[in-house]
């Protein structure tokens, strides 16, 4: 960790050095989270700054930056597969990306570069927080914004609480009372979702026999003596009582152990759980993972500005903008399952997959093989690879697995670095979620290529 202290001195060495910074972020949470902490620190230090989203670095964005001669490029959970070709830009990188070995790192702050794991030990926003901090302590209350974009990345999902580095950021956010932290239920929607609609859509891990069926999620609760309205109003899980949801919780792990899912994933039914503690209680902004939806539902669909100004702390025009925007989002990723069940999964010896061609949004296709995956109507004993048509001529691949196939080998970053590279596309990301973008056409080409990665990891 000091290691990493130190290139993170280095680097705001660099920032304090320039007078003008373009950021260049991803368009996901973990990219919006690290792109407005970046944003708001030049902001702070009186920079003159700007910033862009990006799906992906390919060759024509990286051309155009440096065709553009900004005085300092700041990239920000992106950034790592830069090669030395674009030694004339003058650059910085926080990212978490797994990296090539042979590049320059010298501008570049990776905690993969210091033995930590950024899969689950430190996020893009993370890795930009560590930067922002060394620059001006005063930076800590931005903490709260790496600890939703740590959670937007899923980082807390294998222990059921963050992890590494991730703790440290996490200290500085209880410290400046950003962030309370509690143990409970960690399936999605707690803040927001009526208690029946919690379970219907809950799948790390699902619940046999409930998630899926609305109709048995509702004889569930009735069955336990739980009260589902108060009035007109639908009863969340922040509205029970402690005894109601001891009682849930109990009755859940019950099911999950007489179906067999084991005593470790039977817990990963309770954990850590983030709080937002300067957000109103209930809302999609009180909890960092449906804080870290709200902001998927902006950039995601071209709306960069609006889950940046949000960041930023406009509670108003741009809010009201991202809840309208979650709405749309949310009615997309259910349509979209639907689209890919219909099409079909395929499965083959070492992969599956499904191609929703324009079925399927490019910038959503992996939280929909990422939820398909941890459904109960698809086997998570393969990884699973959806392909969307990005454009007239790419398409956009993403793979994700889990953490049993992580176990025992599977690196879906190199395995899609590697395939993609050899179809001239561009791939990347981590071992247990990545992507890529290759050419129309090429699909068939690619998953034969693909497989053979996945079989040599696997096997060996």
């Amino acid at each position: 960790m000091t290691f990493l202290k130190d290139r993170a001195k280095e680097i705001a060495d660099i920032i304090r050095d320039k007078n003008s910074i373009h950021i260049v972020t991803h368009i996901d949470a973990d990219g919006i989270t690290a792109g407005s902490i970046a944003y708001k620190t030049l902001q702070r230090q009186k920079k003159k700054v700007t910033i862009e989203f990006v799906k992906q670095l390919d060759n024509k964005i990286l051309e155009r930056l440096t065709n553009e001669k900004h005085e300092l490029v700041w990239f920000t959970d992106l950034g790592s597969s830069i090669s030395n070709d674009y030694e004339e830009m003058n650059k910085i990188i926080t990212d978490h990306h797994i990296c090539p070995e042979n590049s320059d790192h010298s501008y570049h702050l990776n905690p993969h570069l210091f033995n930590i794991d950024g899969g689950i030990e430190l996020s893009g926003a993370g890795a930009t927080y560590v930067v922002s901090k060394t620059l001006d302590k005063k930076n800590g209350d931005l903490a709260g914004l790496a600890i939703i974009g740590a959670c937007g990345d899923l980082q807390d999902r294998r222990h059921g609480r963050l992890t590494g580095y991730n703790r440290e950021i996490l200290k500085d956010a209880e410290s400046n009372n950003t962030i309370k932290t509690l143990i409970d239920i960690r399936f999605f929607g707690r803040e927001t979702r009526p208690i029946h609609k919690l379970l219907q859509y809950a799948n790390d891990p699902i619940i046999p026999g409930l998630t899926g069926r609305e109709s048995s999620c509702i004889s569930f609760l009735k069955e336990n003596n739980i009260i589902m309205k108060d009035g007109d109003n639908w009863r969340r899980w922040i509205d029970l009582s402690k005894p109601e949801r001891k009682k849930i919780i109990s009755e859940i792990m019950k099911i999950l152990l007489k179906k067999g899912f084991g005593y470790k994933n039977t817990l990963k039914t309770i954990g850590e759980v983030y709080l937002l503690e300067n957000e109103t209680i209930g809302t999609e902004l009180h909890e960092a993972k449906e804080y870290a939806t709200l902001l998927n539902s902006t950039a995601r669909y071209g709306k960069h500005d609006v889950g940046l100004q949000v960041c930023l702390g406009d509670r108003d025009k741009f809010l009201k903008q991202a809840l309208n925007l979650l709405r749309g989002h949310r009615a997309n990723i259910v349509e979209g399952i639907q689209f890919a069940k219909e099409e079909g999964i395929i499965r083959l010896e070492y992969l599956q997959y499904f191609h929703a061609k324009n079925g399927i949004r490019d910038t959503i296709v992996g939280i929909i093989a990422n939820m398909l995956l941890n459904s109960e109507e698809i086997s998570s004993d393969l990884p699973l690879i959806g392909f969307a048509y990005k454009n007239q001529q790419e398409v956009k691949v993403s793979a994700r697995g889990t953490d049993q196939l992580v176990e025992r080998g599977l690196n879906l970053s190199s395995a899609m670095k590697k395939t993609a590279a050899s179809l001239k596309g561009v791939g990347g990301g981590h071992n247990i979620a990545a992507g890529a973008t290759i050419p129309i056409g090429k699909e068939e080409e690619f998953l034969e290529k693909l497989e053979k990665e996945i079989k040599n990891q696997l096997e060996s």
